[in-house]
Formats: structure tokens, C-alpha cells, sequence
């Protein structure tokens, strides 16, 4: 991706954290990422509310990466605050998640996901999703 588009990760497990930390590592990917943990979270960091009014702490990201299954606020009601904002809903996001429920697939798309990623076990295959992410990104354009 280009490096210098912050990437917002919303992910609750501390051991998926550190695997997209170490498949960023591995591909070599500098941006900087910055990481909540449910998706109330994620909208105080999108909105500079509570502990996240530092523009510079949190900035607008370029592209959001999203776990479904979170506490507080899952991804699936994130997606539907956000994609109904409209100082939001064209920030990308990429769901990554460990679910293969139909429902949460299909609802994702129809709250616009750019992509859906099943999060694989074998942390060479997390390295290789995470390489295609990129790769997409990094051809695309952004908003």
C-alpha cells in the first residue's frame, strides 16, 4: 500500500494483532496502523472522540480492516454506522474475519465491504492474504 495511508484495524483478539503486525512485517508493508478493539472504538477514533481527539493519533485511515466478531459493537452494526455517514462510507473497508456464516457475507457486501477475507490459520497464508491486499491496494485508487 502506499505508505504513507493509515490503515485502521478493528480487531479485538491481541494474537490477531500481532499476526497482521507480523504479515504487515513480513511483506514489508510501512504504513502506519493503528488498532481498536470493537467497533464503538472505531468510531470514536474516526470521529476524534474521547481519547482519540488528537488528529494526529488518530487520523482519517485510508483503508479499514474489520473483524466481525467483537464485543460492544460487532462489525456488522459498525458497518452500518459508518457506511450511513457520509463523512465515512467511502473510507474501503476490507472485512477479516474468522467467520464463513452465508448471512454475515452477504450482509457485508450489501454494506458495500470492498473485500471479504477469511482469516486463515497457517500464518503463511495469513502472509500471502495479507500480500494481495496490498497488492489490490496498492493499484487502486483511493478516495
Amino acid at each position: 500500500m502506499r505508505n504513507n495511508i493509515p490503515i485502521l484495524l478493528l480487531e479485538d483478539d491481541r494474537v490477531d494483532v500481532m499476526t497482521v503486525r507480523r504479515a504487515f512485517k513480513v511483506n514489508k508493508i510501512a504504513n502506519p496502523l493503528f488498532v481498536v478493539q470493537n467497533g464503538e472504538e472505531g468510531l470514536k477514533f474516526l470521529r476524534h472522540q474521547d481519547g482519540f481527539s488528537d488528529p494526529e493519533k488518530s487520523p482519517k485511515p485510508g483503508i479499514m480492516l474489520l473483524d466481525l466478531n467483537m464485543p460492544l459493537m460487532n462489525g456488522i452494526e459498525f458497518l452500518k454506522v459508518v457506511k450511513s455517514d457520509d463523512d465515512l462510507k467511502r473510507i474501503p473497508v476490507v472485512v477479516l474475519t474468522t467467520s464463513k456464516v452465508d448471512e454475515d457475507r452477504v450482509e457485508s457486501f450489501n454494506l458495500s465491504v470492498a473485500g471479504y477475507i477469511i482469516k486463515p490459520v497457517e500464518f503463511e497464508k495469513f502472509v500471502e492474504a495479507v500480500k494481495l491486499i496490498d497488492l489490490y491496494w496498492t493499484l487502486s485508487e483511493l478516495g
